[in-house]
């Protein structure tokens, strides 16, 4: 038990009887471990050595005299090692390292928490200590006390809980814990990174392998060697023997005197000979908890002793009864050793010191964030080139785990589903929030056409190169795919060849369900609506539905939380129910919807034509309350843009709720809200908020987000996703960080829509400005816009698509130098991406080049990622590298939006259209022109304009390549997604519910049932 006492004393425990004694003791017992001063704790620095624990050096304000002058004095023959003296300056170092760090960081400030089980009063006394010394340092502490009848797994819970805390820094569990607890079940259930005791198994096995670092060397050993340091001791060489091996103080010390090449001998209660064996150390540290053990009559001349011995002997001068001793009779080794540490004032004021180093070191690693080296995976290039399908079936993924874990995200911070797939939690923004944003980058692409111009495979192959090629942090943020596409006509949305987001068959089908809670929250959301109109049709009571809305629970009527937003509404500020007017409750209770304003309709992930247009009601027990709606596939709902443009959760409860279905029969709008479904949309997308982890072919991360319509919504991946792209992409202007990396964004369809909406609806409501923008061009499609024969399904390619035409590729680069100017309208850098085919011909890619520099390009390159990966874009991204450093030394000045919110509706439309697409104006139909009155009208006039038109041209009509002229858009009608923030207006006859081709993409896909794997899928 007297060895157990000494190891007990490095966690502060120290039995004794409950007594006024006992309580005068642990105050004796404290002083030895804080000194009496006002000094306060903070900084160290780390010394670049090539010796493991030289990198815990003590950087202190003074210089070796002034250390002799402080901490060693002389008693005796020895010289006194102060540890007293050493800790002042340590703490009033690390408080000024504190101060710094939250001056540049944003506030941050280290954090240490203790768990305390039960009331002892030791425990109470050393946590208190532990929390003064914090305190001094500057530092955050919270005390967490728990009752002695907890069971060990609540407590084991708490630790959990502390672990998944970002704030936290560092961990402790008092001990000793009650009896019954398993004491090492509970500290291994800490964190190792937040182990600052330095006791979890990992740090303690780190600490005995060579070569390796722990994350943290305990603090009584720690303390131990900086007092031999700071001493002026060389230890290299040197005979040391340690008496004691203990897991606290005995066997850590003597690894870590092994790893300064001192030979050392280890020595315990059952060890023979240990006078003798003591008597060759050129260095003691004794540890074996026993008074006076070690004489100086067993010591070699000029031993240097470290004694962390601190054993209490009766003492009746005492005021506590008691004075402290080592385990180094003081008195006659003194006069033999050249230094000693005395007891109290050595060794013990160093532990509490060497906590709140370890604690701070924590933090700093915290602030620049975990990250595990990056391992790309390696491309097995064939040629020719084979299916998509099977390249991507062909490489084996990393664990989605390891790519989170590479990119420094905490285990807290996301959830697996599966091994290749994990949502990542809004809460990196907020642990993150004192980082610099990483540059920002967009890609777009000329008017399609049904040749493919590749700008997801190009998005992929770009932070290929920039991650497994040049080494940086590159996030690609692209959007799910929709299950119509996939089965239809276009295949799936993973990119191509060697540049493609693995495992494509889950990127393209259900991924973790995002769609899925869109489609039941969209549709629950039409339920209602149909519900509330039957139910107010056949309640001709006002009393009778409020009553019903409102009802009675246990004799007393409450209204819910999304009613008194209804009540707000109104203008009605009583909260009690049953103190409503009859006119009141009239008001709360209907809505009068006219059926013939309802815009929301059902939703489902497919292509089906024949459900455009439906008739619902038409069972007998809906009496007759019949009408036509339809279905839009399901990424078309305005439930999937505010998933797309919500910024926390808390905005997209805001965004769902504002929602506008309807107008009531006096022309007011009626939300979700009104409805009061809100809430229930919230909690069905809580989980569909959190952004999609996956990789490349080469192991660079992707997030997969929100996949809104591009041309009845904004066609873009969620503001989330990238800000947490860039988050983790950045920097923490930390000595040492990582320079900035990248985030690729993709837009929807051609620059004249999906980046348009980018900047103007999306920058606008992330407050993101980005570095660059890369425009995507093939020569095949350059031809189409030139004049080439029109490309239909299931017809064969004209000839002229893979020979060698150069005038015809130059004149189809008006539509790319047309997006071009576009894109140079926001203030942007512009690089245009040749997508290469295997039939271009260096004259037809050089056309393109000198046509895209022309136009005002900052640079052009040919790519060939399709068919070698991220070597293929090696010369993008070196040309997207230098538009980012050119546009963050201009600090993003030069951007601008097209147009101000502040302009009228009919003015934004009309800039959009003579900007963006080269019209000569726009025509208004008559119902255009009342919802443009309407809008005005309900407040909404100033919200972005989302412009809902072809993808086929740069007009409204999309038979009309290249760039078309003398035109002007016609405008047949306005829409509102206020929730999502944009108004669209509808150029011509836009179809949100695609039919299936007579020769879908379905008939290629199948299972393989010997293996299970997916075939087919492109």
């Amino acid at each position: 038990m007297v060895l157990l006492f000494l190891h007990r004393r490095c966690r502060n425990y120290l039995p004794a009887p409950r007594s006024e004694a006992r309580i005068r003791l642990l105050a004796a017992r404290a002083s030895l471990l804080l000194p009496r001063t006002n000094t306060t704790l903070v900084k160290t620095s780390p010394a670049a050595t090539t010796n493991r624990h030289d990198y815990t050096h003590l950087h202190l304000p003074f210089t070796s005299t002034h250390l002799h002058n402080r901490t060693l004095t002389m008693a005796g023959q020895a010289t006194i090692i102060d540890g007293k003296a050493l800790a002042e300056s340590i703490r009033e170092e690390l408080r000024k390292e504190v101060a710094a760090m939250s001056a540049a960081s944003a506030g941050f400030v280290p954090h240490l928490a203790i768990i305390q089980v039960g009331e002892r009063e030791d425990s109470s006394v050393y946590v208190r200590m532990k929390e003064l010394a914090a305190a001094k340092a500057g530092m955050k502490f919270t005390h967490h006390k728990l009752a002695s009848t907890i069971s060990q797994a609540e407590l084991v819970a708490a630790v959990h809980a502390l672990n998944g805390d970002f704030t936290v820094h560092g961990i402790l569990v008092q001990l000793p814990l009650p009896e019954g607890m398993d004491e090492k079940a509970v500290t291994e259930a800490i964190d190792y990174r937040k182990d600052v005791d330095g006791f979890h198994s990992l740090n303690i096995g780190l600490l005995a392998k060579r070569e390796h670092e722990p994350h943290f060397e305990p603090c009584t050993p720690k303390g131990c060697l900086e007092l031999l340091k700071h001493a002026g001791v060389s230890l290299s060489g040197k005979t040391a023997v340690v008496v004691g091996r203990s897991n606290i103080v005995g066997m850590p010390v003597s690894h870590m005197l092994q790893s300064e090449n001192a030979t050392v001998t280890v020595c315990h209660s059952r060890t023979r000979n240990l006078e003798e064996i003591v008597r060759t150390a050129d260095v003691l540290v004794a540890a074996i908890g026993k008074a006076n053990l070690i004489k100086g009559s067993w010591l070699k001349p000029g031993v240097v002793v470290i004694d962390v011995g601190t054993n209490a002997v009766p003492d009746a001068t005492k005021k506590s009864g008691v004075r402290w001793v080592g385990d180094v009779e003081f008195e006659s080794a003194s006069l033999v050793a050249s230094a000693i540490t005395p007891v109290p004032g050595g060794v013990g004021p160093m532990t509490v010191a060497m906590l709140m180093h370890n604690t701070v070191l924590s933090a700093k690693r915290s602030l620049k964030g975990y990250k595990r080296p990056t391992e790309y995976l390696k491309l097995n290039l064939l040629s020719p080139v084979p299916s998509d399908i099977d390249i991507a079936m062909a490489q084996t993924p990393k664990a989605v785990n390891i790519v989170a874990e590479e990119l420094g995200l905490l285990n807290s911070e996301y959830e697996l589903y599966g091994p290749s797939k994990a949502k990542v939690s809004l809460s990196v923004l907020d642990r993150l929030k004192h980082r610099k944003d990483g540059n920002y980058v967009v890609i777009t692409g000329i008017t399609p056409t049904p040749l493919g111009e590749g700008k997801s495979t190009t998005c992929i192959g770009l932070v290929q190169a920039l991650g497994a090629e040049f080494k940086k942090t590159a996030f690609a943020c692209v959007r799910q795919p929709s299950q119509g596409p996939t089965f239809g006509i276009k295949g799936g949305a993973a990119g191509g060849g060697y540049s493609q987001v693995i495992p494509m068959d889950e990127f393209n089908l259900h991924l973790t369900g995002d769609i899925h809670a869109v489609t039941a929250a969209n549709n629950l959301l039409a339920a209602a609506i149909e519900a509330r109109m039957f139910h107010e049709a056949t309640t001709v009571n006002d009393e009778t539905l409020f009553n019903r809305l409102v009802p009675a629970k246990k004799g007393v009527r409450a209204f819910s939380p999304v009613m008194i937003k209804r009540l707000d509404k109104l203008g009605i500020t009583k909260t009690d129910p049953d103190s409503l007017t009859l006119e009141e409750k009239r008001a709360f209770a209907r809505l009068d919807i006219d059926k013939e304003t309802i815009t929301w309709q059902r939703v489902m992930d497919t292509n089906d034509r024949f459900l455009r247009k439906i008739n619902v009601g038409l069972g007998p027990a809906e009496k007759g309350y019949t009408r036509e709606t339809g279905f839009d596939i399901a990424v078309a709902s305005e439930v999937m843009a505010v998933l797309a443009l919500t910024t926390d959760l808390k905005d997209m409860r805001e965004r769902l709720g504002k929602m506008v279905v309807a107008s009531n029969k006096d022309g007011e709008p009626v939300t979700a809200d009104d409805i009061g479904i809100g809430g229930a949309l919230t909690v069905l997308m809580k989980d569909a908020i959190k952004p999609n982890l996956m990789q490349t072919l080469e192991g660079t991360p992707v997030f997969v987000h929100a996949g809104p319509f591009a041309n009845i919504a904004h066609g873009n991946s969620s503001i989330i996703a990238d800000r947490i792209a860039l988050k983790l992409a950045g920097s923490n202007g930390l000595e040492g960080d990582d320079e900035t990396g990248y985030v690729v964004t993709e837009a929807g369809f051609g620059a004249d829509i999906g980046m348009e909406k980018f900047f103007d609806i999306k920058c606008r409501a992330s407050g993101l400005i980005p570095d660059a923008v890369v425009l995507v061009a093939t020569v095949k499609a350059l031809k189409m816009h030139g004049g080439g024969p029109e490309v239909v399904a299931g017809k064969p390619i004209s000839d002229v698509y893979s020979r060698e035409d150069v005038e015809l590729v130059k004149k189809g680069c008006g539509n790319l130098a047309k997006h071009v100017q576009n894109a140079r309208k926001f203030g942007v850098r512009v690089i245009v991406a040749v997508n290469k085919f295997s039939t271009d011909t260096a004259a037809e890619t050089d056309a393109v080049l000198n046509a895209a520099i022309e136009a005002g390009a900052a640079a052009a390159v040919v790519t060939d990622h399709w068919a070698l990966g991220g070597a293929g874009a090696r010369g993008l991204a070196e040309a997207v590298m230098k538009a980012c450093r050119d546009s963050k030394a201009e600090g993003g000045q030069s951007f601008k939006f097209l147009y101000s919110l502040d302009a009228g509706i009919e003015e934004k439309i009309a800039t959009i259209a003579k900007e963006m697409y080269g019209a000569d104006g726009i025509e208004l139909s008559d119902a255009a022109k009342k919802k443009v009155e309407d809008y005005t009208r309900q407040g909404f006039a100033g919200l972005p304009i989302c412009m809902a038109k072809t993808h086929l041209s740069l007009s409204h009509d999309p038979k009309l390549k290249g760039v078309p002229t003398g035109f002007t858009v016609p405008v047949r009608d306005i829409r509102a997604s206020v929730g999502a923030g944009f108004l669209y207006p509808l150029l011509g006859e836009m179809q949100t519910m695609p039919g299936l081709p007579t020769r879908p993409c379905f008939y290629d896909v199948d299972l393989d049932p010997e293996t299970g794997r997916v075939v087919g899928l492109f």
